[in-house]
């Protein structure tokens, strides 16, 4: 309780102040999707990206040096994801690494690979009970592109999110009984379509990556939902509607920037 108020107190005094001068060209450069928000959002994911920016910790990987830039874009981006839930600004991530580009998943403490290939370049990772891992090179492009269907931060964020409840099953935390119902029935429908559809080697907009199992299809609908709305509305719409109950957002409606 004493360390709960201590956070809350220290949040307010970092939100007090006004966001250092270098934030919005940061933002301008490399969240697009920061121009479609309203400016009661813009007001509110920039108090979550700066919460986030101040509370974890930010390593370099590979001899690269962390700057502010890399720290505003990869919060913001995160921000977003939780603009409209509850939260508490990702309590299981207190960590995050960044490389500069791909890069070898290093080994678990008894020596094992987290691989299979002890060789396979990565772009990120998110461990359970552990840091995100993300290459700077990626999680930019993510950014300053809002419209390919893919964004690193989104992905291994949505795998955070996942993983509040301590399990890696492609749900994160529900609110209602009604909702974990909704869910579950169409969530498994989906990821069972998407499954049956690379059998069949046929592409559709759902990467095929999100087939690898269901945490990462919900990983993989998360990047889709933020960066191809309206394709995803119009071509998966129960897809689209569970997750628009859950975010609480609706992207098909935002004006990105091209």
């Amino acid at each position: 309780m004493i360390f709960s108020w201590f956070k809350r107190r220290r949040r307010r005094a970092l939100l007090a102040a006004p966001a250092p001068p270098a934030w919005a060209e940061h933002l301008a450069q490399d969240v697009a999707f920061w121009r479609a928000l309203p400016p009661a959002d813009q007001a509110r994911l920039l108090a979550i990206a700066r919460v986030i920016d101040a509370e974890k910790q930010w390593l370099g990987g590979g001899g690269l040096e962390v700057t502010e830039r890399m720290r505003v874009g990869i919060s913001a981006q995160a921000a977003l994801l939780v603009l409209n839930v509850p939260h508490d600004h990702y309590r299981n991530v207190d960590t995050i690494v960044i490389y500069p580009a791909g890069y070898q998943l290093p080994r678990t403490p008894d020596g094992a690979p987290h691989l299979a290939e002890e060789h396979v370049p990565v772009l990120g990772h998110a461990r359970l009970r552990g840091p995100v891992v993300l290459s700077w090179r990626h999680a930019r492009s993510g950014g300053a592109n809002p419209s390919d269907g893919h964004n690193l931060v989104f992905h291994e964020f949505a795998h955070k999110l996942d993983m509040l409840d301590g399990v890696v099953d492609g749900t994160p935390p529900l609110r209602s009984t009604a909702q974990a119902k909704q869910w579950f029935a169409i969530m498994s429908r989906e990821y069972k379509d998407l499954q049956r559809e690379i059998r069949k080697g046929r592409k559709g907009l759902i990467d095929a990556y999100g087939g690898t199992n269901v945490a990462e299809f919900f990983a993989v609908a998360t990047e889709h939902f933020f960066e191809q709305p309206k394709h995803l509305q119009r071509t998966h719409p129960r897809l689209y509607a569970v997750l628009a109950d859950w975010y609480a957002q609706d992207p098909a409606d935002w004006a990105l920037p091209r």
